[in-house]
């Protein structure tokens, strides 16, 4: 970003402390309130402080800000600091408001002795407007005072265009002469191996990764002269593993933005390729759900772990944990964890798909594998946020480069954590072959363009059906 002061980690932390003070702000107004139901008459400020002042109600006044600063991160709010939207905060400020409101209302004034206060939607009005007027006003205030500093080009998005055509620097152009509110700066152009260049002064592609760490580049804007599937497709194979939001224009490939939304109401019209389908409160429950179901999962399972591990250990020689090489989110590398089914020796000849009958395997290893109750220490890797319970199989950086000779849409999945279980071991299985990796790969494809909770808990439901009927390799 360029601009004084306005870093991503500065925003979002103004968001928070506006919320947090006009929470506290909240609860005391509430708490006001219940005094004023609860001692009708007669009223005094002193008498109102020390009903407020009381240690339950001071041990009050310091959780319930923090959980509603829970809540309102579940809601996706402090993700994306810059660039909201006013009538956008405002509806999304009404619901977790209602929400908010629900909460209070069940966890206090239930409670408390209020006249009809259960039966009372008045009451219940009233709560709400304290708590969404002055969450919404605080936002505004901040929002307002983004929009003055983008309107004023004070702030600016750092870009590079990846291309050197006429059709680049023509955008390039466009976006510098665009009147959108958030403005980008382009810092340069990286030239497209095969391409003509337009202009002497683009750099090579292979400089980009450094260039974007050494100067601190907000955004990646793709603009190849050629808007052939296999060509973007390939481009983004190699700029995934930067780790900037990868941009285009929306009519450059019409099925990959069919389905994307866009991120960004105030800017340029680009679309961008980093994100995925869900909103950005699916995406914090999503993680939400991955970490307490993980934790849960490896602490009620434990005697089962510590069994399956006693197994690997009597059945052959060798460790009990199995750790390789796998790629996740953003072409990033980790150790994936899984009990050993196969022998030591499974790989000396080099890297080999598994099959049905494969000798390799052990006699614990095939029963576990059928249960695919080898994927359980997995749920370690969900806990430190390389994979989820849901998403794309992760797969070996050596199968990769040959799924995406043949599939180069297999790029895409890059977009999202890999899963323990996805949509295409649920309908298709374990892969022995190439051909059948890209097959599958078309389900995790699908499943990306759908991505919602729902179809997180459908996807998992029916791995629990499959694993139940041993359907596993």
């Amino acid at each position: 970003m360029i601009g004084k002061m306005a870093s991503v980690k500065f925003e979002r932390l103004k968001l928070v402390l506006t919320d947090w003070f006009t929470a506290n702000i909240s609860v005391i107004l509430f708490n006001l309130y219940r005094y004023k139901e609860t001692f009708p008459d007669p009223y005094s400020i002193e008498s109102a402080i020390r009903f407020i002042f009381q240690p339950k109600l001071c041990v009050e006044q310091f959780i319930i800000p923090i959980c509603l600063l829970g809540l309102y991160w579940l809601s996706g709010f402090y993700n994306n600091p810059f660039g909201k939207s006013r009538f956008n905060e405002l509806l999304n400020t009404a619901v977790i408001s209602i929400i908010s409101t629900i909460l209070l209302h069940l966890a206090l004034l239930t409670n408390d002795q209020m006249s009809d206060i259960s039966s009372n939607l008045l009451q219940f009005l009233l709560i709400f407007i304290i708590f969404f007027s002055f969450t919404f006003l605080g936002r505004l205030i901040v929002i307002e005072n983004q929009i003055k500093r983008f309107k004023s080009r004070d702030w600016k998005y750092s870009a590079i265009i990846v291309g050197n055509s006429p059709k680049a620097h023509s955008l390039a152009e466009k976006m510098r002469d665009s009147k959108a509110v958030i403005s980008f700066a382009i810092e340069g152009f990286f030239k497209i191996p095969g391409e003509k260049d337009f202009k002497s002064n683009a750099m090579e592609l292979d400089q980009l990764a450094d260039y974007c760490r050494d100067h601190n580049i907000d955004n990646i804007i793709l603009a190849p002269e050629k808007s052939d599937e296999e060509n973007v497709l390939n481009l983004l194979y190699r700029l995934f593993p930067i780790g900037k939001p990868i941009k285009l224009s929306p009519d450059t490939l019409n099925f990959m933005t069919s389905s994307i939304k866009l991120k960004d109401i105030y800017g340029f019209p680009l679309v961008d390729l980093t994100h995925s389908s869900m909103s950005e409160s699916e995406k914090n429950i999503k993680r939400t759900i991955d970490v307490v179901a993980s934790a849960i999962t490896l602490v009620v399972l434990s005697p089962l772990l510590l069994a399956l591990a006693i197994c690997v250990k009597k059945d052959s020689k060798g460790p009990v944990f199995y750790r390789q090489e796998r790629i996740g989110l953003k072409e990033r590398p980790f150790q994936i964890i899984k009990y050993r089914t196969m022998n030591t020796d499974a790989e000396k000849d080099g890297p080999q798909l598994s099959s049905d009958e494969d000798p390799r395997v052990t006699k614990s290893g095939r029963i576990m594998r059928k249960y695919r109750l080898d994927e359980l220490p997995q749920f370690w890797n969900v806990l430190k946020g390389e994979m989820s319970i849901v998403g794309p199989r992760p797969e070996r950086k050596f199968f990769i480069n040959k799924i995406i000779a043949k599939a180069p849409y297999y790029t895409l999945l890059y977009q999202t954590r890999p899963g323990i279980t996805s949509w295409g071991m649920v309908k298709y299985g374990y892969a022995s072959k190439i051909d059948e990796m890209v097959e599958r790969s078309k389900y995790d494809l699908l499943y990306i363009s759908n991505m919602s909770i729902l179809v997180d808990f459908k996807i998992m439901l029916y791995t629990v059906l499959t694993i139940l009927e041993g359907r596993g390799k």
